[in-house]
């Protein structure tokens, strides 16, 4: 970079003629392009950045969808304490890459700085950029004092970096180390050009993506994104994953549950239009991961699964998101949900209410796409990982191209 953001910072300027906006622009439609789903990060990477002290993390993220203006929305809706962010960048970057280029200064109603208080979430103000989908954006933030208790989104499948001092501007991190999670990042969201409304996945770690290789972008989402954007007749629609690894519908464990978080992570993000329910695998696992169970608590799983399906298209419905239901994939031979006959009974039962419960608005047949037709309560061994619950990367392109593109209108 020529001075501090001096060369990027007039280039930016120059795409947007010079013009300063205000996040309050009255004409500014924000759709998220990226997202993740916010949740206490894990405490070993905590611990790993606070140990540092005053430290740069940059992270990279793939758009789903372009404009020409973006913002960032930063996140401590997991902290136990405000979270200072001391200097924030954003640059184009790359992935697998500590290395950016075209970075600018991202500001908080005009300040370098902000403060987060625990529970809450900021966004930055615009900054006018050229970005279409399939663009990388890396984010740099300088935390003076990081906190021990973090928030984040540990399953990023993405590298990112970590490095003492403040480097936010620096176009190549020096003695940058590798590290994993998104952190204190919740979405970049743009406006202008022809993306107008998105689609939320939400879902567990087939969403999130494990099995993935990091940096490839090969999850079901991405897939889907990229059909999403080649065709003229979706192509304003961006896409993001709220997937977390482990989620369960109805109780807290590895982030809170759908029913706490939905609100959050779909209703509450600006112009979304659909979202994809594709969960419940773990709360059929979890039941009998320590025990078999009898009947009573197989019927009375699946009524509260129906009922939290129920309880998720009123909210939905109520802001005018149209919710699509996704049949729970196999999981018989997973060995440590050590799924019993009764087991698949409910998942049978559950994908019958799904596929024609009258809940969802429309549905996508996972379960048809990735099952063996030799032994449809397994995955396909082409598309296993092996631990018979995750499909592979073949599994997952498999997944994103039997979504039919007519369910957003394509």
């Amino acid at each position: 970079m020529t001075g501090r953001y001096g060369r990027a910072a007039l280039l930016l300027a120059a795409l947007a003629g010079g013009t300063a906006l205000s996040a309050q622009t009255p004409m500014a439609r924000w759709v998220p392009a990226w997202g993740s789903a916010q949740m206490v990060a894990t405490a070993a990477d905590a611990e790993r950045i606070a140990a540092i002290g005053p430290v740069t993390i940059r992270q990279v993220v793939h758009l789903s969808a372009g404009g020409t203006r973006v913002r960032v929305r930063l996140s401590n809706v997991a902290g136990d304490a405000a979270l200072r962010i001391d200097a924030a960048a954003l640059a184009r970057g790359a992935p697998g890459s500590a290395t950016v280029r075209d970075g600018a200064p991202l500001t908080f109603a005009g300040a370098r700085t902000t403060v987060i208080p625990p529970g809450a979430e900021v966004y930055s103000d615009p900054l006018p950029l050229a970005t279409r989908a399939g663009d990388d954006l890396a984010i740099s933030l300088f935390l003076a004092k990081p906190p021990i208790r973090h928030t984040g989104h540990p399953g990023a499948r993405a590298t990112n970096y970590v490095t003492a001092g403040d480097h936010v501007a620096a176009e190549t991190l020096p003695d940058a180390q590798a590290i994993g999670g998104w952190w204190d990042l919740a979405d970049v969201e743009v406006s202008g050009g022809k993306t107008d409304a998105a689609i939320v996945a939400i879902g567990d770690s087939i969403t999130d993506g494990r099995g993935v290789r990091d940096n490839a972008n090969t999850r079901w989402t991405d897939v889907l994104a990229r059909r999403l954007g080649g065709n003229a007749r979706t192509a304003h629609l961006a896409l993001v994953n709220a997937g977390i690894g482990g989620n369960h519908i109805l109780t807290d464990g590895l982030g809170p549950s759908l029913l706490a978080r939905f609100d959050r992570d779909v209703i509450a993000r600006p112009n979304v239009r659909y979202a994809v329910v594709f969960e419940g695998v773990n709360d059929l696992g979890g039941l009998t991961r320590e025990a078999p169970v009898d009947p009573v608590s197989q019927r009375a799983l699946y009524d509260s699964i129906a009922a939290a399906f129920r309880e998720l298209a009123a909210r939905a419905h109520a802001h005018g998101i149209t919710l699509i239901g996704a049949t729970i994939t196999p999981l018989v031979g997973n060995d440590y949900y050590h799924a019993t006959p009764p087991t698949e009974a409910t998942r049978q039962r559950l994908n019958t209410l799904i596929r024609s419960g009258g809940i969802f608005d429309a549905v996508i047949d996972f379960d048809a796409v990735v099952r063996d037709p030799a032994h449809p309560d397994r995955l396909l061994p082409a598309y296993d990982t092996g631990d018979h619950l995750h499909p592979n990367e073949a599994g997952y392109r498999a997944m994103g191209d039997a979504v039919a593109l007519h369910l957003f209108g394509g």
